[in-house]
């Protein structure tokens, strides 16, 4: 018989967890199902201190099993196809499963095919990201001897918007206990016009850039890396408006290809991949 929900979350993350245990203690009558194959559970806000070797990979890592809430059904299964004119969703092994309500918490997929030679550079160990893999992020930090340190944020939707700036923070932070900050230029570079959308914040924000002095990139998309080079390409996305502006002395040793691309030569990359669809 076909299994029918009040409530059918797909994801079974932290959003999901949430969602389900919040309705559970609002109203514990509801019956409520959660869609989601892993058995392991990934607590990733803590990525970004693993990066930084503030914290331990392993202390990120739970049993899916241990955090499902009490009364909430786990259907350790993968959503394939939504069929929302019959208030349905298609399993790979449940087949069908109806709802009243369906709650999307699947996350997103990275889609390392939008900047070209990150799939390359990835595998030659060039480019670190917390997205993908924060223990190498902290081995290339403590690798590090100095030059270009960058950082750079994407043109897509990524979990959590102030991550990539959270670990050049820290970066930047252990650059000077390490004494690397007089060699290194930490560089943040983001498609977007200011540090951060909420204007009181960025103003706390830009305080905390000039303390570390960090070139601050505004208008730079990041779209290819070089991994024989090490060289990381960026579209300007305001040629018009001609806001990417190379530093007095070019520190960074930018070159600039007509008034759209924009060179720079990188000792360490950490990358945000750009995300493009529900995980589904």
């Amino acid at each position: 018989m076909e299994k029918h929900f009040q409530i059918l979350i797909i994801g079974g993350g932290t959003g999901g967890i949430m969602v389900a245990a919040q309705l559970k203690n609002k109203q514990p009558d509801l019956s409520i199902a959660i869609i989601e194959p892993s058995e392991k559970h990934y607590y990733q806000p803590a990525f970004t201190l693993v990066g930084a070797g503030t914290y331990k990979m392993q202390h990120t890592i739970r049993e899916e099993a241990s955090l499902i809430p009490s009364g909430v059904e786990w259907i350790k299964d993968k959503a394939t196809i939504l069929r929302p004119e019959e208030n349905k969703v298609e399993t790979e092994k449940y087949g069908n499963i109806g709802y009243d309500y369906l709650i999307v918490a699947a996350g997103l997929v990275y889609d390392l095919s939008l900047i070209a030679g990150l799939e390359e550079a990835l595998a030659k160990g060039v480019v670190c990201s917390n997205y993908i893999d924060p223990e190498y992020t902290w081995k290339c930090l403590q690798d590090f001897k100095g030059g270009n340190a960058i950082f750079t944020q994407p043109t897509t939707p990524i979990k959590c918007g102030g991550a990539p700036q959270k670990i050049m923070y820290l970066a930047a932070d252990y650059f000077k206990r390490k004494r690397l900050d007089k060699k290194t230029n930490v560089v943040f570079a983001t498609p977007g016009s200011v540090i951060f959308d909420v204007k009181v914040i960025a103003e706390t924000l830009m305080k905390v850039i000039h303390r570390y002095n960090v070139h601050f990139k505004p208008f730079y998309a990041p779209v290819k890396i070089d991994p024989e080079k090490k060289i990381a390409y960026f579209q300007n996305i305001a040629p018009d408006e001609n806001k990417c502006v190379v530093n007095e002395g070019n520190v960074l040793g930018e070159r600039i290809q007509g008034q759209s691309v924009i060179e720079i030569p990188v000792d360490f990359l950490h990358l945000a991949p750009r995300r493009l669809r529900p995980n589904l």
